[in-house]
């Protein structure tokens, strides 16, 4: 079985010491095969924000494959922003910044969907769409095909239609059609789960994880990753995706909810 952590917008600088405890014994509890980290790793990409990111990395039990989010570049300083707006994230996360993770059962992409020229919002460049179409195609039929990024590339709510990364509409087509199973995303600090694809097209899914560690939550919502968990057997492919969220009473993460993801590997579904 594969298994996948999702964590995102930990927001080090703004952290909880008890979440990131529990979530420490989540991650070793579950052990997954690898961890995703989509984006906001730190608040203001400080490098005392980029440090504490790294030790929290540095004990988490299984390899992390990171992409950078929006609050990883500077925000005031310009001039850092303007000539190396990843150089604290490249000396603290990681130099590569779409990193991807093969294995036989697991294709995990990486995507930076940061602009330094933009604050918040997320942009996919036609290079980067079809970079990633072109690596999907070439996945064997036995491998989870996920890509990770930062920005959304489909909301639930309207107020959240101006988070979603420019091009999406382009990026999710090509991705579906090419084969993409899964996007993992964050930025909005809402869990959800939806279906990508337009009516006629294989199923492929999004799921988008809230703040995995600060006390910056969006309304009622708290502290969550996902686990996903898939197996591949006689050509059948089972995929569920859990929610676990913090407890504040218990100290600790604990199953929020589970739901059972049917893949499509050719045609329509």
């Amino acid at each position: 079985m594969t298994r996948i952590l999702h964590i995102s917008d930990t927001h080090f600088g703004t952290e909880m010491d008890d979440v990131q405890r529990a979530l420490l014994a989540l991650s070793h509890r579950l052990l997954p095969e690898v961890i995703v980290l989509t984006g906001d790793i730190t608040q203001r990409a400080r490098p005392r924000q980029f440090a504490a990111a790294s030790a929290f990395i540095d004990s988490l039990p299984a390899p992390v494959l990171a992409v950078p989010g929006n609050h990883d570049i500077p925000l005031f300083n310009l001039l850092r922003r303007g000539l190396r707006p990843y150089l604290h994230y490249q000396q603290a996360i990681n130099r590569e910044l779409e990193p991807e993770f093969l294995s036989p059962t697991l294709m995990l992409l990486g995507v930076n969907s940061t602009r330094p020229r933009r604050h918040v919002d997320g942009e996919l460049s036609m290079a980067q769409i079809r970079h990633v179409s072109q690596r999907l195609a070439a996945a064997s039929p036995e491998q989870l095909r996920v890509v990770a990024l930062h920005h959304p590339v489909k909301v639930i709510e309207e107020k959240d239609r101006e988070n979603l990364v420019r091009r999406h509409r382009k990026a999710v087509d090509a991705w579906v059609q090419a084969g993409v199973d899964l996007v993992l995303a964050g930025h909005i600090h809402l869990p959800y789960v939806a279906k990508l694809g337009a009516p006629g097209q294989r199923l492929a899914w999004t799921a988008q994880a809230g703040t995995a560690l600060s006390h910056r939550l969006r309304d009622s919502v708290p502290n969550s990753v996902n686990l996903i968990e898939h197996e591949c057997g006689d050509g059948a492919h089972h995929c569920t995706l859990q929610r676990w969220d913090f407890d504040a009473s218990q100290s600790e993460f604990s199953l929020a909810h589970q739901r059972c993801l049917p893949l499509c590997r050719a045609g329509a579904h």
